[in-house]
């Protein structure tokens, strides 16, 4: 029997199917695992290459076949799917994913430690309340325009909304009064807990001195530190900060044949929560630029000067993922240019 060179694994809610390859690329064997098994197959086989896709418990299981000894792969899915033939299935799965993890030019997915699953999920938390504030806020928005009483868009205007409820206008119905206390105390609630996130948040901040570092990025607070150190690979994977920003989703989509370049927008592939997230900074910044004034000569006044506040901000956003490859790679803290000038 051939030596197996690398084990293909689709994982699965209760059945696994693992696909076992030579190093010529050969099939040694195709074998369907239930839970339970998995992990006394694995242990009973030489050391060698397990590769999985980058999905629901993919993390977990890398730790525990990582301790048995073998060299686990996490690959995304996007880059499995070319070398899945003809139809869908567990087998053709675990076949691709043997196939796409031999590729030299494979990229691959860190597993993530227990405390980086952590910040993991304590951002998630925080994003998944964040999302459901704000659809309460809009429902109760469309529920008093519906009774003729129009508040702008945005938590800063939710006191407005208080307002009008608990007036003593008595321009609302009792019915639609009492049904609208409970979304303001709904409100008040993921309010609460989101705040209690954001402490937590900064707490690690200041106690984890590579998010602290990160933090010294103008733009950059806890939770965009917190999410480029828990969601992004090592950044010894990047030769340079455009890779980075590149594989965050902040480059233009190329559209290039014969030799001629031609750039479109940006590409939006690649880690979305970083991405909005830095975005999201530097259009704090560009705004507070717009207010008070960019440093005379600056990159960021010379760009205002002549371009839309939104592009400078993706711009902007771009530079800040460059830096942030720089500090961490250098561990250093932020330096700024206009200073360093003078």
């Amino acid at each position: 029997m051939e030596e197996v060179s690398i084990i293909g694994l689709d994982l699965a809610k209760n059945v696994f199917q693992a696909h076992g390859a030579a190093a010529d690329g050969a099939v040694v064997f195709r074998r369907k695992l239930s839970r339970a098994q998995l992990l006394k197959f694995m242990a009973a086989q030489e050391p060698c290459i397990v590769a999985m896709e980058a999905c629901a418990s993919a993390h977990h299981w890398g730790r525990a076949i990582g301790d048995l000894g073998h060299d686990v792969r996490l690959i995304p899915p996007a880059y499995v799917k070319p070398f899945v033939k003809r139809h869908k299935n567990d087998m053709a799965d675990a076949e691709a994913i043997a196939e796409a993890a031999s590729r030299p030019t494979m990229r691959f997915v860190a597993v993530k430690t227990e405390a980086q699953q952590a910040c993991a999920m304590a951002y998630r938390t925080r994003d998944l309340l964040v999302r459901q504030r704000t659809q309460t806020i809009n429902a109760l928005r469309g529920h008093l325009a519906e009774q003729g009483l129009v508040v702008p868009t945005g938590i800063a205007h939710v006191g407005r909304l208080e307002a009008l409820i608990e007036g003593d206008e008595g321009v609302l119905p009792v019915a639609v009064r009492d049904l609208a206390r409970l979304l303001l105390g709904q409100i008040a609630g993921l309010a609460e807990k989101i705040a209690g996130l954001d402490a937590e948040l900064r707490k690690r901040a200041t106690a984890d001195d590579t998010v602290r570092r990160l933090t010294t990025i103008p733009g950059v607070g806890a939770v965009t530190a917190t999410a480029i150190t828990t969601f992004a690979p090592p950044m010894e994977t990047f030769s340079k900060g455009r890779d980075f920003a590149a594989w965050v989703g902040l480059t233009p989509r190329q559209h290039s044949s014969g030799g001629k370049d031609r750039l479109g927008r940006t590409s939006k592939m690649g880690r979305r929560d970083i991405r909005r997230l830095l975005i999201i900074g530097a259009v704090a910044v560009v705004r507070w630029a717009a207010r008070k004034g960019a440093p005379d000569g600056s990159w960021l006044a010379r760009m205002l000067a002549r371009k839309p506040k939104m592009l400078v901000a993706v711009a902007l956003a771009n530079r800040m993922a460059r830096t942030a490859w720089a500090l961490l790679r250098k561990g250093e803290d932020y330096r700024d240019p206009a200073m360093a000038a003078a």
